[in-house]
């Protein structure tokens, strides 16, 4: 038998040796390992485990992101049976619903211990919590009255969270066919090809995204307007909305866009794409500077710091209510 000294790891072909030196004679010696080899191939054994469990579910993602896209692109000039949830602008069709009911019945037959956060099960009355439990956060439909008026910028959202961490994002831009993904430290990618932040930090030499969402109230209106236009003004580029939180920042994690920022989403509207903004080497950031509050229903998604926090010193937040607040 080969002394287990000799015998290299993947990533570490001294590691092994280390190990002698730290654990005394070769284990096969005696026929077992000592317990710090033991604990030590346990750790290694579980958690290899558990990137492979994340890594399925990643792939079942992205499938099921494809297959619920077709049914999205199949009924933009289909289905114009079209309700109102809080207000007469904040749309819901019966694709929405199709397509999230698609989603959690292929997500539980394959993860049945796994929860969900979902926009149309919410509207519907399931709370919005997010736990420690592997969480499936969805956006059947993320730009609905983009889909209502045809307007070709319309995506699957799928976000993984564990331990409230979110591990992994899919954002299926179907009426593109471009399918953005990303894993926490694996990198972000659109149609496979690898995604980079733009390295501007001036921000009057950049493109910066927002929306007017969907409250309609006068004083939050005027908010809106003069937040857009101390930004216009600074001045940049430009700028623009394609009518989806999370393409927007997916415009930002491809570099066209150096950032984007919004009061009033959901956390399924930013879950998946705040991965990809992530992987691609982009910040994410609460209105007062602080980190990204996922269930604040706020947030600045940036190329670097630097334009995060001059957009922070410029804009002014109004009051919106938690997703996880109690009913």
């Amino acid at each position: 038998m080969v002394p287990y000294s000799q015998k290299p790891t993947d990533d570490n072909p001294k590691l092994f040796v280390e190990q002698r030196r730290s654990f005394g004679p070769d284990p096969h010696e005696s026929g077992h390992h000592p317990p710090r080899i033991q604990v030590f191939i346990f750790k290694k054994k579980a958690a290899l485990k558990m990137a492979d469990l994340w890594q399925e579910a990643m792939d079942h993602a992205v499938a099921v992101a494809r297959k619920a896209g077709e049914i999205v692109r199949h009924a933009v000039h289909n289905d114009m049976k079209v309700l109102c949830k809080s207000s007469s602008v904040d749309l819901v069709t019966k694709t929405d619903q199709k397509v999230e009911q698609l989603i959690i019945d292929s997500v539980k037959e394959k993860f049945p211990k796994h929860g969900f956060i979902g926009e149309e099960s919410v509207a519907a009355g399931e709370p919005c919590v997010l736990s420690d439990t592997p969480t499936w956060i969805v956006d059947p439909v993320d730009g609905t009255t983009n889909f209502v008026h045809g307007y070709p910028f319309v995506a699957v959202c799928i976000g993984f969270a564990v331990n409230k961490t979110l591990e992994f994002g899919v954002v299926y831009s179907c009426v593109e066919d471009k399918m953005y993904t990303a894993r926490r430290g694996k990198g972000a990618f659109c149609n496979g090809d690898p995604l980079q932040v733009s390295d501007q930090k001036e921000i009057n030499q950049s493109i910066i995204a927002t929306e007017f969402g969907s409250n309609r109230d006068p004083e939050v209106v005027d908010v809106i307007f003069s937040n857009m236009r101390k930004i216009l003004c600074l001045p940049v580029h430009g700028m623009r909305g394609a009518g989806s939180a999370a393409i927007n920042m997916c415009m930002v994690a491809s570099g066209c866009v150096e950032a984007y920022y919004e009061i009033g989403i959901h956390c399924w509207d930013i879950a998946a794409a705040a991965v990809i903004v992530e992987e691609a080497g982009g910040v994410l950031m609460d209105f007062e500077g602080g980190p990204m509050d996922l269930m604040s229903r706020r947030i600045i998604a940036a190329n670097n710091k630097t334009i995060a926090e001059r957009i922070v010193n410029e804009i002014k937040a109004y009051p919106a209510i938690r997703d996880d607040a109690p009913l």
